[in-house]
């Protein structure tokens, strides 16, 4: 996925979720929140769109760290996006997140793989 950015360290602060990612080269002069999430079942991955200066960049949620967002679906809690230090509340990650797990559940078009693992980590399936 081009203009792709991949959590490095997931940090849990009280009632926060703190997704840290490596620098960009890009200075960021405007950082807005999309309020959008997409599924990248190719890299096991959730994707939550951010815009970086008026370019959409993608901010890649791989299945290391959805143990940490499943804790964020079942508390009170915020997530934040922290990249070349500056910090974004992402707001729409539960409403967002719960919806794709919905639309995933059972459906082979995400892939098997991607299907097992959604089951396995946020809905506490076993698969065969």
């Amino acid at each position: 996925m081009h203009n792709r950015i991949d959590i490095t360290t997931c940090v849990m602060k009280s009632n926060e979720l703190h997704l840290k990612a490596d620098p960009i080269e890009t200075e960021i002069e405007q950082l807005e929140d999309t309020k959008q999430m997409l599924v990248d079942s190719d890299n096991m991955s959730f994707v939550y769109v951010v815009d970086i200066n008026d370019q959409f960049m993608y901010v890649g949620l791989s299945d290391n760290i959805w143990a940490n967002l499943k804790h964020v679906l079942h508390k009170d809690m915020k997530v934040f996006l922290e990249i070349n230090r500056e910090v974004i509340e992402l707001s729409a990650v539960k409403e967002e997140l719960s919806y794709l797990i919905s639309n995933i559940e059972g459906n082979v078009n995400y892939g098997d793989e991607m299907v097992a693992r959604v089951e396995e980590v946020f809905l506490d399936k076993e698969n065969k």
